[in-house]
């Protein structure tokens, strides 16, 4: 542990601490009258706008591209996108789960030139994906962000592997737990600041393969996604991929804050995604009739990969397997989601109702009515999606 604590001393501790104050000052800082709170184009062809939200069309998804674009991934924040000058920013590991508990501060060109460049292609998704579903379809009354199944994508992240950076920080073998701070506005509810965004995971999970990330699909990050450096939980719900990353700290002891007891909780911290498919189809799409139709869509999983899908085209009536495709090169299977397709035949005039259900590698399926739970997370039923045959 002493030559740890030598080694990271004899690194930044001259600018970082600098840029890492001027950093965490943002924080106290108040909105900006008028300022947008996303800053990347949003046009209706593309996205569902929410204000603070943005989500993804389904029907504008491209059937022959696997990976999603930033300028195409689904926004969620909790007040606004900040812009950070990456020469102001800095990463401030700490915590008495350290050998030093004082720890040190990296920036993001310290951390490329320390430590092994990695790739990760992996499923991003909102939490609350699914949301409106329950009340459309189950009758139920649930809070929060009226998504469909927008609120997700999948990336290829460039970053650092956060294990090889606890281990140069000197993590004890006695740290439980991590937590992550964002450097967005305090997030003010219902006239009580809660303060930035941060929520922690366990030490378990940051050894095994949580990213700090400076890229997409090698591209630098855009403000709406994080930059200039953010959290990566592969599989996890989306708000433990805290953006606009400033702080680590390390932790003996478990900790808390209102993102992992008073949100994102049923029944305890919700960490792993569900199972969800979803069609690359408008809702009320017109399909023509007397024809073979190659109907196509994507499922996903935040526990593995994708086994079966299943679809009907009578609502629910029947089912058949729909033609799983091989994630592509690089695609890595258990990370991404998996497209697939299905070939209706000559369907004759009418409204129908198209179902999607997946299985993952765990045995974990989609089931006919979600479990509902106030604030409308975990949507992950079988979701009836209705086209009109003409």
């Amino acid at each position: 542990m002493e030559s740890a604590r030598l080694r990271r001393r004899s690194v930044l501790t001259f600018p970082a601490a600098g840029a890492a104050a001027a950093a965490l000052a943002r924080l106290a800082q108040p909105a900006v009258a008028g300022a947008p709170n996303i800053l990347k184009p949003v046009p209706p062809a593309l996205f569902t706008d929410f204000g603070t939200n943005a989500e993804m069309r389904w029907e504008s998804v491209d059937p022959r591209r696997y990976l999603t674009p930033q300028g195409r991934l689904f926004v969620r924040n909790h007040t606004r996108t900040p812009v950070i000058d990456p020469a102001d920013h800095a990463l401030r590991v700490h915590g008495d789960g350290l050998a030093d508990p004082a720890g040190a501060t990296l920036t993001v060109a310290d951390l490329r030139r320390r430590f092994r460049d990695v790739e990760v292609v992996s499923v991003h998704e909102c939490t609350g994906n699914g949301r409106s579903y329950f009340s459309s379809q189950q009758g139920q009354t649930v809070s929060g962000t009226g998504w469909r199944l927008g609120a997700v994508g999948t990336v290829a992240w460039q970053g650092v592997r956060l294990r090889d950076v606890l281990e140069w920080a000197g993590i004890r073998p006695d740290a439980v737990c991590v937590q992550g701070v964002g450097l967005d506005p305090d997030y003010v509810d219902k006239g009580v600041n809660h303060g930035p965004v941060r929520r922690p995971f366990p030490v378990a999970k940051a050894l095994d393969d949580a990213l700090l990330a400076w890229g997409v699909n090698g591209e630098p990050l855009l403000p709406d996604h994080g930059a200039p450096l953010r959290l990566v939980l592969p599989g996890w719900i989306g708000i433990a991929s805290i953006k606009w990353l400033g702080s680590l700290e390390v932790s003996r002891t478990e900790l808390t804050s209102p993102w992992n007891t008073r949100w994102y909780n049923i029944d305890g911290p919700l960490t792993v995604n569900p199972v969800r498919s979803a069609w690359e189809l408008p809702w009320d799409a017109r399909v023509p009739a007397g024809r073979k139709v190659d109907l196509t869509g994507r499922s996903w999983s935040g526990a593995g990969p994708i086994s079966r899908v299943e679809v009907s085209v009578d609502g629910g009536s029947t089912w058949s397997d729909a033609r799983v495709h091989p994630a592509p090169a690089g695609g890595r299977p258990g990370h991404g989601w998996s497209q697939w397709t299905f070939p209706w035949r000559d369907p004759a005039p009418g409204a129908y109702v198209l179902q999607a259900r997946a299985t993952d590698a765990w045995g974990r399926t989609q089931p006919d009515v979600a479990a509902v739970n106030p604030n409308g997370y975990f949507f992950d039923a079988v979701v009836r999606h209705p086209v009109q045959v003409a």
